[in-house]
């Protein structure tokens, strides 16, 4: 097999202000460097799309403030990827391997071998999982629950926000299935609530229905233990009033702002009237217990707690297509983890 000289990819054009537009990013030819040591080839197939991106690409980002690098213009936009080594020049990786890795919207790339993070798993209903249960999604959803915060018992309430996405969606499943919570979820539209339902979560409150508030309150009768918050904004605001004193919210994500939401915390008298604790947290500060957490979540997998084949939607794209299907992340037009999948 001849090995590429050679990648098409998708570049930011430059920093984000305001709204991303399809002249934020730009397909290109590239050239692909020699191998350095300690670096490999991969022929990518897949990549998941991440809601911090639009963070990652914001110009009024403060890179001091990011736990990881940002993309800067005229780079290739940075995703979890699968792909197959087809060159190495590493004594990790060889030739053949199916890897999930730190890579980017192209064709090829080459990458260290510490972005590499395993073998990408197959499980009999996905090859994909290492995107999505087994991946940052999964990872992001274990640490919160079992490391982040306080140990959360059986019977508690947990509120999860954004509960039809790919963290939430884990978090609804192993809160109910493993935990033994009660759980509530919120989602946008009657048909997410249902499929919420449908992994497990006791109740779930349509935060675009014109009586969220009233619904949100009513399923919260004695309050709520744990706020699981992926989205923040109105949501947080509401749950703010919701969250038992001396209650817990943990917060990985907040959806809302990523692409310029407005952020008016009415509530936020309630933190401390009722003492109430808030942690963000990162899958990254709990990476010496990534091994721990990979066993665990392909266990659940396998004895049904994770519903393997609702963990993720698989879009297939040509690669030029990529950027506007992560955009779909805005529209709320998927369930579990969105995924590309290069035709």
């Amino acid at each position: 097999m001849s090995i590429p000289t050679t990648t098409q990819a998708i570049t930011l054009t430059a920093p984000v202000r305001g709204e991303v537009t399809p002249s934020t990013f730009e397909l290109k030819t590239l050239p692909l460097p020699a191998l350095k040591a300690g670096q490999v080839l991969l022929r990518l197939e897949a990549f998941s799309h991440e809601p911090a991106l639009r963070h990652w690409i914001d110009a009024e980002t403060d890179p001091k403030r990011l736990y990881v690098p940002p993309v800067l213009a005229g780079e290739v936009v940075r995703s979890p990827s699968i792909g197959t080594v087809i060159a190495s020049n590493s004594d990790k990786w060889a030739v053949g391997q199916r890897v999930a890795a730190l890579a980017g919207w192209a064709e090829h790339a080459v990458v260290d071998d510490a972005m590499v993070s395993g073998e990408a798993v197959s499980l009999p209903d996905s090859d994909l999982h290492s995107l999505d249960v087994l991946g940052w999604v999964g990872l992001t959803a274990y640490f919160g629950l079992f490391k982040a915060g306080r140990p959360i018992k059986q019977g508690m309430t947990v509120v999860v926000s954004g509960a039809a996405g790919g963290v939430g969606s884990v978090v609804v499943q192993i809160a109910k299935h493993v935990l033994g919570a009660r759980v509530v979820g919120i989602a946008g539209g009657e048909d997410k609530c249902a499929w919420v339902r449908s992994l497990g979560a006791d109740e779930a409150v349509d935060y675009k229905s014109p009586t969220f508030a009233a619904d949100l309150a009513a399923a919260l009768p004695d309050y709520a233990d744990v706020f699981f918050d992926n989205v923040g904004g109105a949501v947080l605001d509401a749950m703010l009033a919701l969250v038992k004193r001396h209650g817990q919210i943990l917060m990985c994500g907040a959806m809302d702002q990523y692409n310029g939401g407005d952020l008016r915390l009415t509530n936020w008298s309630q933190v401390l009237f009722n003492r109430i604790d808030i942690q963000g947290f990162l899958f990254l500060d709990y990476a010496d217990s990534t091994a721990e957490a990979v066993e665990n979540l392909a266990k659940w997998v396998a004895e049904g707690k994770i519903d393997g084949p609702k963990a993720h939607t698989v879009v297939e794209n040509k690669l030029e297509e990529v950027p506007a299907t992560w955009q779909r992340l805005y529209s709320g037009d998927s369930r579990g983890k969105l995924i590309s999948k290069l035709a």
